[in-house]
């Protein structure tokens, strides 16, 4: 995983959400920290940096000095998350993203202080199955147009769906599949990053 994390953020990957639900905080902080280490040398000739988000775990992502955390809607809520933040951070580029999914959700986290959102599944895939059926372009469209944050596409993206959802509004994709899979991360960045223009 660590090897995968060193070449995306070498491929030009802007962020990178360390996701091992199962890890105890421990082990979560000790991936986080080797994560940190390598997307930072691995992207030292970068303008921007491959930003590490740290799944759920806000204590980590501090703790670490990740670049932010990313909250699920079980998570700690917005606005708490932001309270702890803002205490021992102030002035730190510190992002709070949150997965969305549906439209009153997105416009409540929005609302609570969201960095960015991540809205899905647009489209059918096994990893997002518990969340219902696929959220569609239009739903993401409408998404997009309701809040002031950037909203990241998630669910099923492909290389050849992936221009919808830009089209659609999106500031981005977020995909695990996309990228786990790919041959070539390098070369994938570089076609999303032609699509986005």
């Amino acid at each position: 995983m660590l090897e995968k994390i060193e070449t995306a953020a070498a491929a030009g990957v802007d962020w990178i959400q360390i996701r091992e639900k199962d890890f105890s905080g421990k082990a979560c902080a000790a991936l986080t920290r080797e994560a940190l280490r390598r997307a930072a040398k691995a992207s030292e000739n970068k303008v921007v940096p491959t930003r590490i988000l740290v799944n759920d775990r806000l204590d980590v992502a501090l703790a670490e000095n990740a670049g932010g955390v990313h909250l699920g809607e079980k998570s700690l809520p917005v606005q708490e998350a932001k309270r702890l933040v803002d205490a021992p951070r102030s002035g730190k580029d510190f992002l709070i993203g949150v997965s969305c999914h549906s439209p009153d959700a997105a416009k409540s986290a929005a609302e609570n202080g969201a960095d960015y959102l991540f809205f899905g599944p647009v489209f059918a895939t096994p990893s997002k199955a518990a969340y219902g059926a696929p959220q569609g372009i239009e739903r993401l469209a409408e998404v997009c147009r309701s809040v002031s944050i950037p909203v990241l596409a998630i669910g099923g993206v492909t290389l050849e769906n992936a221009s919808s959802c830009l089209d659609a509004g999106a500031s981005g994709i977020a995909a695990i599949r996309l990228f786990q899979d790919a041959e070539d991360i390098s070369s994938l960045v570089r076609a999303l990053r032609k699509m986005a223009g």
